[in-house]
């Protein structure tokens, strides 16, 4: 089963993505955190995602976000420009300051949506597009109106996470209408939701054998090893799993610490690699990690690891 490392914002950046593939069976794609179109220009900050050299020889594929027609043209016509032809279009996030613009699983909703990737998708022939959204904003049925325009663009696959917007991520993946989807969706559809350990990937795998793949964020930023542990069949034990995790840590704070400038600039940027790490590490670690404020007594609370 092809797995594909999803997106998050802060934390699966180039160096994060760059030092992840040195480490553990590199994913099937390594997916931007999504790239927005604000104040009439691409944000600087979202440039130097897509354009980094630690992207080189990997499957990195763009993610845009948007809320109309000019934005979505806007951001296909600048990744072009940077000789991408893989683009992941962005109707799935939940998060408020994003879909009170309009962006994200707002587009669910919106009835210009249909037109809008039709145009898009069929003026940029050469462009291979994917999909990634949820089950609606408010509703489970949402998706539904989306599946004519869906099943009549030649996206290369749709990524489904069963939720609702405004669930974020409480309450269950409704497995019921990520099956009904599957059914009404004639595009490759690939699972995304709740996937932690190597048991919960196996469990989705053996209840949808068809398909196209699986993408997981929180849990691979939890669990770096999935894409070994599910490539090979091999459950790792928690001494390996923790001696890898330490050296890809070791390697990205080495790599922070030659690109950054003092003690303030590299713990903002390497804290979040522990963020969902709580149940792999340990809570007294990972709380002292979190309440660190100087690099002595970060690296006095990561030597807490064992």
């Amino acid at each position: 089963m092809k797995l594909h490392f999803a997106p998050l914002q802060g934390h699966t950046t180039a160096p994060y993505r760059y030092y992840h593939s040195k480490n553990y069976q590199p994913a099937e794609a390594y997916y931007t955190p999504f790239i927005r179109y604000e104040n009439s220009e691409v944000k600087k900050r979202d440039k130097r995602e897509v354009t980094s050299d630690l992207n080189e020889g990997l499957n990195v594929i763009p993610q845009v976000i948007f809320r109309d027609e000019n934005e979505l043209s806007s951001l296909v016509g600048y990744l072009k420009e940077e000789g991408f032809n893989k683009i992941d279009l962005n109707m799935g996030c939940p998060f408020p300051l994003q879909t009170g613009k309009g962006r994200g699983a707002a587009m669910i909703a919106n009835p210009e949506t249909p037109e809008i990737l039709k145009r898009i998708v069929e003026e940029n022939p050469e462009i291979a597009f994917s999909l990634k959204m949820r089950l609606g904003m408010s509703e489970p049925d949402e998706w539904k109106s989306l599946m004519p325009v869906v099943n009549s663009l030649p996206f290369k696959q749709v990524v489904l996470h069963p939720r609702v917007a405004r669930q974020q991520y409480g309450g269950e993946p409704d497995m019921e209408k990520f099956a009904e989807f599957l059914g009404e969706c004639e595009r490759p559809v690939i699972y995304n939701g709740d996937l932690l350990t190597p048991e919960d990937v196996d469990n989705v795998c053996r209840r949808f054998p068809n398909l196209a793949g699986i993408m997981i964020g929180r849990g691979l930023l939890a669990r770096p090893s999935l894409t070994d542990e599910m490539n090979s069949g091999e459950e790792w034990s928690r001494e390996k799993r923790i001696e890898k995790l330490l050296l890809f840590h070791r390697q990205l704070l080495s790599y922070f610490g030659s690109v950054l400038c003092g003690d303030s600039q590299i713990l903002d940027n390497i804290k979040s690699f522990w963020e969902y790490s709580e149940n792999e590490i340990g809570r007294k670690p990972w709380k002292n990690i979190r309440k660190a404020s100087n690099m002595a007594k970060y690296v006095s609370a990561v030597a807490m690891i064992d």
